[in-house]
């Protein structure tokens, strides 16, 4: 064990910064792999999806799945969006459905990425969310319904919302300089 330890720090130390790929290329290259592995990903077609949670279960990672399907939450502050900055367009990840422009997104201090508008009125559906004692509204994609987060009624003008959605159910596209 101890020598492993030390093959790999040797290793490690042998690569230098400009070898090391940077969070961009690492989403990029997530991405990329996500939507080929995922028939149903398109970013042009909005047709609404209707599958199987077993068709779901078979094409998207067991991270997302849990979230999407199962309406599960990363926990605060750990999310590859939530402090995010960069300029483009936020996609479901599930489906490739256009969700959020970065124009939109605010810093709100809760630990997820927030945004005070949808890019379009249809491409996030509402549902009423009873659990754990309180009253929310869940917000699920409009195309393939996967859950995204929460909207409450806090945000910032001038809208006053604030979609406070899940990084991992989230793929973001820079804008093209």
């Amino acid at each position: 064990m101890a020598f492993l330890s030390f093959f790999l720090m040797i290793a490690l130390s042998a690569c230098n910064e400009a070898q090391l790929p940077t969070k961009t290329a690492i989403r990029k290259t997530m991405t990329k792999q996500h939507q080929s592995a995922n028939p149903y990903y398109s970013r042009t077609d909005t047709t609404r999806l209707n599958l199987s949670d077993a068709v779901w279960k078979q094409v998207l990672s067991p991270a997302v799945y849990d979230v999407a399907r199962h309406g599960s939450t990363e926990q605060a502050f750990t999310g590859k969006y939530w402090d995010y900055e960069g300029k483009g367009t936020y996609f479901c990840a599930a489906c490739g459905n256009m969700l959020f422009r970065s124009d939109a997104k605010f810093a709100s201090t809760c630990g997820w990425p927030s945004f005070f508008e949808t890019v379009r009125p249809n491409s996030v559906l509402y549902r009423k969310d009873l659990s754990f004692g309180m009253e929310r509204t869940e917000v699920v994609c409009g195309r393939c319904k996967a859950h995204l987060g929460h909207v409450f009624d806090d945000g910032p003008l001038p809208t006053g919302k604030r979609f406070c959605m899940n990084s991992i159910v989230l793929e973001f596209e820079p804008d093209k300089s």
